[in-house]
């Protein structure tokens, strides 16, 4: 199976483009490529392959997902999902003109055109789920509560009321759908909208349930345990199949998407998987060098500080950082050290500093005390 290319040299963008030019790109290719245009071989496959790159980068989620993790950040999605952002009316209008024999643009992709477009699947839901840097480091489950509508336990799913009569809709032959067409020199564009009569049911129910009041679902909250793999961030979704509200007439279930916010954390900042410690130490220590102990994400190591260390220095330590989700290696630990200087010495460390400065070859200018300096001092003594 060949390499899935890049969808923005697919489309021959720039990474920076914004929503319009990525439009205008997709548009100009497509109607170079549509099938029912271009009879050369491979034609259809190009077609959908510029499809899918625009399915994705015109969707602010799913690119984002696409920029950080690459081809890998679409598993999940199927490819309707891909594609049901499209709106291929308003890409190609203001073309007018006559079908030219072209069939739906929808049958290219095995979807859209026909009844599964209003399947009745149910709907996604989203949940946040906030995480410790400690669980981040390390990945975790989590027990949350979800609530979802579930198929009603009284009608089973089938909107009426046990043992009454339900009709087919006369309007859409019990389709749930009325389709509309629309000719394009691309094609016929197909419109499909739930039946007004019957409102996408394709049934009229005489009785509905008095239990879900003729929906076919209820609101339900289920306990539900899910992994979180390690190095998480701050706004990661995670998808977890089947735990939506269920799906009408046996349609499928819609997704849960957990959306991750991380706590901020008492010693560590973040940045991706590296982590930044700041270190108060002595002048003695910056000057004689010593060696200490930090805290990690989970634990301690020790570190070396050098003798003549200047404030401000950062010292890397390997392999200490946050787990990265895409790959087994770990992020670094940086520390920051800074020279705290004391606010009061005694008399004796103030004649060592003079020693000191005066073995350095340093001057130092003695300001002159003044008469509050004075009362102050003679107050404190």
């Amino acid at each position: 199976m060949a390499e899935k290319r890049d969808y923005y040299d697919v489309l021959g963008v720039d990474r920076n483009a914004d929503k319009k030019t990525i439009k205008k790109a997709y548009r100009k290719l497509a109607m170079k490529y549509h099938p029912d245009v271009n009879k050369e071989e491979g034609a259809e496959d190009k077609f959908k392959e510029l499809s899918e790159a625009y399915g994705v980068l015109s969707d602010d989620e799913k690119r984002a997902r696409y920029d950080k993790y690459g081809h890998a950040g679409m598993d999940g999605f199927t490819q309707e999902d891909i594609f049901n952002n499209i709106n291929f009316e308003d890409i190609f209008s203001g073309f007018g003109g006559s079908n030219g024999g072209f069939g739906s643009i929808f049958d290219l992709f095995g979807f859209g055109g026909g009844s599964n477009t209003q399947s009745g699947r149910g709907a996604d839901i989203g949940q946040t789920v906030e995480l410790t840097l400690e669980e981040v480091a390390t990945g975790v489950s989590k027990d949350i509560n979800v609530t979802h509508k579930k198929t009603c336990p009284k009608c089973n799913g089938s909107r009426a009321e046990p043992g009454s009569s339900v009709n087919t809709c006369s309007n859409c032959n019990g389709t749930g759908q009325v389709r509309q067409v629309q000719n394009t020199p691309l094609g016929q564009f197909a419109t499909v909208s739930p039946c007004p009569q019957c409102k996408g049911e394709g049934q009229i129910i005489e009785h509905p349930c008095t239990e879900c009041h003729g929906t076919g679902l209820k609101q339900t909250t289920n306990k539900l345990s899910i992994n979180i793999p390690a190095g998480v961030e701050t706004g990661t979704r995670l998808r977890v199949a089947g735990e939506g509200d269920d799906g009408i007439k046996g349609a499928p279930s819609g997704d849960l998407y957990v959306t991750i916010k991380v706590k901020k954390h008492d010693l560590f900042k973040r940045d991706g998987r590296n982590l930044y410690y700041e270190l108060p130490i002595s002048y003695v220590q910056a000057c004689l060098g010593d060696k200490v102990d930090v805290p990690t994400i989970d634990g301690e190591v020790s570190l070396k500080i050098p003798a003549g260390t200047q404030s401000e220095s950062t010292f890397k330590i390997k392999g200490e950082g946050i787990k990265d989700i895409n790959w087994s290696g770990k992020g670094n630990l940086y520390v920051k050290v800074h020279v705290v200087v004391p606010k009061k010495l005694s008399d004796k460390q103030k004649d060592i500093l003079k020693d000191f400065a005066d073995v350095s070859g340093e001057e130092i200018s003695h300001v002159k005390q003044g008469f509050f300096d004075k009362v102050r001092e003679t107050l404190n003594n």
